[in-house]
């Protein structure tokens, strides 16, 4: 029986885890795959090599992925190809600190037949150091080829799973037929998320197991050590548990916690305080009343790259009564200091880079536009982006920056980037180039009229549950859009259906979002895709679940009238 895209993405989800370049291609090519050379040199191009450069025109010479040269007057090799980059400009490609982009949810375990919730074992309660990112991780899902699109070329990725969910890796978003992969081993993913019907199941008992973990990991290397030096001495327990967690014990990895408000940084810092180890924060959201706490901690972070919706606020009304009023600036307050906490972290001196997780990646270029209008400096932006994260993830060596013999990572982008008008236009990962369409701007609007989306469309999408389809409808009144989608209930009900909210249209590309009700749970879906014709592809996101490929086809016989 075929199901719907709600049913294999949220219901799947949740029963697993909760419940110029024309000279080098003959035509525009996003996989990367039709080089016909492992040399290029790029000619005349406005280069900025590091966060704080103002630019400068040079040519940037690549070799089998390592930048060989950047200067005016460098000596081109007979193989090379050269590309002309007169009205092009050169950056740094962009580092994800953590993401979970290609990566999808292990199966959940089944629970023994003599299980104890007060004592679950280790895997079934979210303790599973021994698993690895790369173990879930797919260089072809569109999450990756979406990340690229927005700039970029090297990623720690983050196993999914509860409070201690393995092993981050480094991986380049290149290739397809490379293994990618930088560093195997970078951290240690862990949460206060506890394990619902079980111990941990509050932030506190998470925070207490941790300790025991940590401590118990401890004393097994010291057995150990006893074991291997002396004689008479009982053989060690040496668990996957223990195992996985000795290279953080050892301090040779970091703990990459993720935690959202004040509190939780607060806690996460504490234990790093009580036990000693190397700490990452990732996917702080509310930490403005701890900016003073991270910078005495020194403590490393990578903030969410990812904003308040500012819709309710550009939809507040003048002629309101008082109390309505005071709504409105409580609105916009929160909003206000949201987008200017990154801000505050550049003026405290706090070094910082960023997290897609949870962000969709077609948002992530105004979120950093809003946080520059609210404090952060367009320096302090791309040093986020890239040398703060390659610092922070410990590959400033070969990443971070332009420079001779590091990885031929680089954005190129039509404009000075993050203006209005600035478009990246090409992408090069691992000295792979990956060329993207652009599209004619005028003023900083779309040539042309806005795309009619008016009709019904049949849709498919690629989750971990595997490709699903089914069908929404758009009609058009006036300048007023409206839309409903019918979908499989994911409480068992037979078909159910869901209005369409905040349908909006942007020149070709087209967004809408709806709510589903999930066994007591209410979940956001946001849809954003590029209308060509009658074909539509793009991304479907679930809050806190991820984002997913997502092509939809329109029948020409049921368009709705105007």
């Amino acid at each position: 029986m075929k199901r719907t895209l709600l049913k294999a993405s949220v219901l799947g989800m949740m029963l697993a885890g909760v419940l110029g370049w024309d000279q080098a291609y003959g035509q525009s090519d996003p996989t990367g795959k039709k080089q016909v050379t492992s040399t290029y040199a790029i000619t005349n191009a406005t280069v900025f090599a590091n966060a704080s450069s103002s630019g400068s025109k040079a040519t940037v010479l690549i070799k089998d992925g390592v930048i060989k040269a950047i200067g005016s007057n460098i000596s081109l090799p007979a193989e090379a190809q050269e590309i002309k980059g007169d009205s092009l400009f050169i950056y740094p490609g962009f580092i994800d600190g953590a993401s979970r982009a290609g990566i999808t949810r292990p199966e959940d375990p089944k629970r023994p037949d003599n299980f104890v919730s007060s004592n679950p074992p280790d895997e079934i309660a979210g303790i599973t150091p021994w698993r690895n990112a790369l173990d879930q991780f797919s260089i072809k899902s569109s999450q990756v080829d979406d990340l690229r699109k927005a700039g970029f070329t090297l990623a720690q990725i983050l196993p999914d799973g509860g409070m201690i969910a393995g092993k981050s890796a480094i991986v380049v978003l290149g290739d397809e037929s490379s293994t990618n992969l930088v560093k195997e081993n970078s951290g240690l993913a862990a949460s206060l998320q506890g394990s619902r019907g079980m111990y941990p199941g509050t932030a506190v008992g998470v925070m207490a197991k941790f300790r025991d973990v940590y401590k118990n990991t401890e004393l097994t290397q010291e057995r150990i050590a006893k074991f291997t030096s002396s004689t008479g001495i009982s053989r060690p327990e040496m668990t996957p548990t223990y195992m996985g967690m000795s290279d953080v014990v050892d301090g040779q990895v970091p703990v990459v916690f993720t935690v959202g408000n004040d509190l939780e940084v607060r806690r996460a810092i504490s234990l790093q305080e009580e036990l000693g180890f190397n700490l990452v924060l990732t996917g702080l959201e509310e930490y403005d009343a701890v900016i003073d706490l991270i910078k005495s901690s020194g403590t490393k972070v990578l903030i969410k790259l990812e904003i308040p919706d500012d819709k309710a606020i550009k939809a507040q009304k003048e002629d309101v009564n008082e109390d309505v009023k005071a709504q409105y600036e409580k609105v916009k307050e929160a909003y206000d200091l949201a987008i200017s906490q990154a801000g505050k972290l550049e003026k405290a001196g706090v070094p910082f880079a960023f997290t897609t997780v949870g962000a969709q990646a077609s948002d992530i270029s105004k979120a950093i536009t809003k946080m520059m209008e609210a404090g952060l400096s367009k320096e302090g932006a791309i040093a986020a982006l890239t040398s703060n994260a390659a610092s922070i993830l410990g590959i400033e060596r070969i990443a971070g920056t332009l420079d001779n013999g590091k990885m031929a990572n680089m954005v190129i982008t039509t404009g000075p980037i993050f203006e209005e008008d600035s478009q990246i236009k090409h992408v090069v990962v691992d000295g792979k180039i990956f060329d993207y369409e652009i599209s004619k701007k005028k003023n900083g609007k779309d040539d042309g009229k806005a795309v009619d989306p008016s009709g019904n469309w049949t849709y498919t999408s690629e989750t971990p549950a595997g490709s699903s389809g089914g069908n929404f409808t758009i009609e058009k009144s006036d300048s007023d859009l409206s839309g409903e989608i019918t979908y499989d209930d994911p409480q068992g009900g037979g078909e159910t259906s869901s209005p369409l909210k905040e349908i909006e249209v942007s020149g070709s590309n087209l967004s809408f979002s709806f709510g589903v009700n999930a066994g007591g749970m209410s979940l956001d879906v946001k849809v954003s895709g590029e209308i060509n014709g009658d074909t539509m592809s793009g991304n479907m996101t679930i809050t806190d679940f991820g984002s997913y490929s997502i092509t939809a086809n329109r029948t020409p016989s049921l368009i709705a009238k105007k």
